[in-house]
């Protein structure tokens, strides 16, 4: 029976956090003093829309609300009631947009004033909203996903480390490749503690058209710095295997990136992926992502009685 792996957990705690997640959310940094204001930009950039859309809201509500108040105070406005915050905020708001007065128009000094420094300010900030939005749409995001768990099965008589890589746009990524590096505590004589990072070398690590599916293979030979390992031994020292794939989106004519990473507990030993390519009557062929997590153990060997 295949096995099914989409979702699943660890009690590992991961360096590389998965599903795009900042560093800080999932690591506890101490002596670290965030920035907010010279960082504010990159925040807005790398923040998802509705965190970028609410603070557009907020900031566009919390300024007519100033301003609102700022022509209620100190009046000036043709047919606003004296004193409505109601009327002022209003009028703000025409005055930001640039929408055009009805029956409220600016008649002191003060309040030609006000509205002089408000339009200045409504460019200033239409300007820096149009070059967030262009910047995150123009924003590369790639779309492609990792299987779950890596698996160990013999291929061509020799126990190999496999994971599936696929794209979801299904379009041509130029010029893939893919970077698997293991991360391993490590003690030194003098007793230091380091973070070893060794590369694991793929039997293929470049794919020229990147459209459908990858399967990418580490032999675990006698180069491997997995060569003979167990997995008890790989979850007692907390392994943790960085992939990191780069390519040219030619859609996009832009380089994409992402990363993905696998601990101990998600690596499935004596195990295969579930096949899901297969040729149709018609010749179509036919590509079944539903089981694209899924694993099914290895068949025992010829000869040899079933479990």
């Amino acid at each position: 029976m295949p096995t099914k792996t989409h979702g699943a957990r660890n009690s590992q705690p991961r360096l590389f956090p998965r599903d795009g997640e900042p560093l800080w959310k999932s690591t506890e940094i101490v002596g670290w003093k965030a920035d907010w204001w010279h960082d504010f930009y990159y925040f807005l950039i790398s923040t998802s829309w509705p965190v970028l859309l609410t603070a557009f809201a907020v900031s566009f509500l919390g300024t007519n609300a100033l301003f609102g108040a700022a022509y209620a105070l100190l009046g000036g406005v043709e047919n606003a009631r004296p004193g409505s915050f109601v009327d002022g905020f209003f009028f703000s708001v025409e005055t930001m947009g640039t929408i055009g007065y009805g029956e409220m128009t600016p008649r002191s000094t003060v309040a030609h004033l006000l509205v002089t420094a408000e339009a200045m300010l409504s460019m200033l900030g239409v300007a820096v909203v149009t070059g967030l939005v262009f910047a995150k749409f123009s924003r590369p995001r790639a779309r492609v996903v990792f299987s779950d768990v890596a698996v160990v099965a013999p291929r061509n008589g020799v126990p190999t480390l496999m994971f599936r890589v696929a794209n979801e746009r299904a379009n041509h990524i130029a010029e893939a490749q893919l970077r698997v590096t293991l991360m391993a505590p490590e003690v030194t004589k003098e007793g230091d503690r380091l973070r070893r990072m060794v590369d694991l070398p793929l039997m293929r690590n470049q794919s020229s058209a990147f459209i459908l599916t990858w399967t990418a293979m580490h032999p675990l030979n006698e180069k491997s710095p997995l060569h003979g390992a167990t997995p008890e031994q790989l979850a007692e020292q907390q392994v943790e295997i960085l992939v990191t794939f780069t390519g040219f989106d030619a859609t996009l004519s832009q380089t994409i990136h992402t990363r993905h990473s696998y601990v101990a507990d998600e690596i499935h030993w004596n195990a295969r992926f579930v096949d899901i390519l297969r040729l149709l009557p018609d010749g179509t062929r036919q590509v079944d992502y539903t089981k694209f997590h899924d694993t099914e153990p290895l068949p025992p060997p010829s000869g040899a009685p079933a479990a």
